[in-house]
């Protein structure tokens, strides 16, 4: 049993917290929702910045007028603080309260709760914080404890869900201090140039804070870490997994085949030919635990039934595509599939749901994106469309789907910047990917 925490280094945890130096952070394209009375809860992979979108967060509310003492972020995995539970912790807030009695009567003060899984109780603290309705509140975690399904039953509607991803592109050009200050139509060819080849960059490196910058050999071993963790943290030790083995070989194949379709039934029976004996049940949870986890996102077949949606192949892409050389073995080119991962995650970002879309004629289409009140988009993504039987394949889907999709918008997206040497009919578009990339899109 361990000691209780003494009230003294509780007050001391707070005046750390008051004065501790805010760090200098790029701004996050990330969208707050806008609806009162309700906690933000700031889930996402493991190392994808949601501690930097918090220190973020305060710094622009300082920037903006609200005094210091009214923005408490409060690191709860410190060794210090090792048994915490609710009590000492919302003994902790009321002291604040105390020492700053006007923020706490203006309701005023944003509070910050980062790591809050390890306190024991945090969530009837939480609700308790919300019910008297004076704080904004914010709760963020590692995903090994505070995941979506999670928030959503410990919270119970009272809080809504902010996902932070790796960096996008345009994310990735502000870390480095080199994201452009004119729209892509007012920019010059050689700025365009340059931008293209940090796009190259980027699908290669991919979005992680700390992967940035830093050679090959650092980066690969930075990202396989990350991915070590992930699995052992906040899959087999969370879920009390089983069989690791093939929870491994599963996680190997998925992020393997970045937009390759793959069916649970196949894949059961992959694990078995090998003589890894797993339940039929099995495959179904080790990918939802992934999925949980942020290391994996997949997405289905669009269909206006719910049993085609479950029935047919599914496919799926790593959280960044920095992820994507760690499992390539056989030696191909794999920018098509960095960018494809690009683009879906950037879909994601814009709050798109996305699926991907067979044609009745059977040609596939990457995307199938929708956001609500909006049209939807086809989108197909292309490395180029230089050689005829590229052209052929891509373009005779986007045509094939369109036709079935009368109202959606069809996009082509190709890493080549020059427009396509034949022309587009209408209503089908082309974009280039770095221009596509750096559209704003939280105004």
């Amino acid at each position: 049993m361990t000691a209780p925490i003494s009230r003294e280094l509780l007050r001391t945890k707070l005046a750390e917290a008051l004065t501790a130096r805010l760090p200098s952070l790029a701004a996050r394209d990330i969208r707050l929702p806008a609806v009162p009375g309700k906690a933000l809860a700031v889930i996402g992979v493991r190392r994808g910045g949601k501690t930097s979108f918090l220190y973020r967060r305060m710094a622009d509310r300082i920037a903006g007028g609200q005094p210091r003492e009214s923005q408490l972020l409060l690191g709860l995995e410190d060794e210090r603080l090792f048994g915490m539970t609710a009590a000492d912790l919302g003994w902790l807030i009321e002291e604040h309260g105390r020492q700053y009695p006007e923020i706490r009567a203006r309701g005023t003060l944003s509070l910050y709760l980062d790591e809050v899984q390890v306190v024991a109780g945090w969530e009837t603290l939480v609700r308790r914080l919300m019910d008297a309705g004076d704080v904004e509140l914010f709760v963020s975690g590692s995903s090994a404890r505070l995941l979506s399904t999670e928030v959503a039953t410990s919270l119970r509607g009272r809080a809504l869900e902010v996902l932070v991803h790796p960096f996008s592109f345009r994310e990735s050009l502000r870390h480095a201090g080199t994201e452009p200050e004119s729209p892509w139509e007012r920019l010059g060819t050689m700025e365009r140039a340059t931008l293209d080849a940090a796009l190259r960059r980027y699908l290669e490196e991919g979005g992680f804070p700390e992967a940035q910058a830093i050679p090959t050999r650092d980066r690969l071993k930075l990202l396989e870490s990350y991915v070590d963790v992930m699995v052992l943290r906040d899959v087999i030790e969370r879920h009390a997994v089983s069989h690791p083995v093939a929870l491994r070989w599963l996680q190997r194949y998925l992020l393997s085949t970045p937009g390759g379709g793959f069916s649970i039934r196949k894949l059961t029976d992959d694990l078995r030919s090998q003589g890894l004996k797993v339940s039929k049940d099995s495959p179904y949870a080790y990918l939802d635990h992934l999925e949980d986890a942020f290391l994996v996102r997949t997405i289905t077949m669009h269909s206006t039934s719910e049993r085609q949606r479950m029935v047919n192949p599914r496919k799926a892409y790593p959280i960044d595509p920095g992820l994507i050389p760690l499992f390539e073995r056989t030696g191909r080119e794999h920018r098509g599939r960095a960018l494809e991962t690009a683009v879906l995650l950037e879909l994601e970002r814009r709050e798109y749901q996305v699926e991907w879309l067979r044609t009745r004629d059977g040609y596939e289409v990457d995307f199938f994106a929708e956001r609500h009140g909006e049209r939807p988009i086809l989108i197909q993504v292309s490395l180029d469309t230089a050689a005829d039987d590229t052209w052929d394949r891509e373009v005779r889907a986007l045509v094939a789907a369109s036709a079935e999709h009368p109202g959606a918008r069809a996009v082509l997206i190709t890493l080549d910047g020059s427009p396509p040497s034949r022309a587009l009919a209408a209503p089908l578009e082309w974009r280039a990917a770095t221009e596509w990339l750096l559209e704003e899109v939280n105004g």
